[in-house]
């Protein structure tokens, strides 16, 4: 039987090489959860920013039909003259 010196040599085993594999994998799989929690994190905070966005222009729309509410009522009172 030939083995070409890979049995002498203990760093180059089977075993070695499934240890090895199996830090990397779990490094591996550190990384991608350390990333999918960074990931829904900036979501959630681009979803509440863009949420504070929409209820800070609902809220100008709100007092800008408001404003104008009332100025179209002085102008009617102007105009029937009930008012200087």
């Amino acid at each position: 039987m030939i083995c070409f010196g890979f049995a002498s040599d203990p760093s180059s085993s089977k075993d070695g090489v499934k240890a090895e594999g199996h830090a990397s994998s779990s490094s591996n799989t550190g990384f991608t959860v350390l990333f999918v929690f960074i990931g829904l994190g900036a979501a959630v905070v681009l979803g509440v920013f863009l949420f504070k966005m929409y209820q800070k222009k609902k809220r100008e729309e709100q007092h800008a039909r408001l404003l104008r509410l009332f100025e179209e009522d002085d102008e009617l009172e102007l105009e029937l003259g009930l008012r200087d």
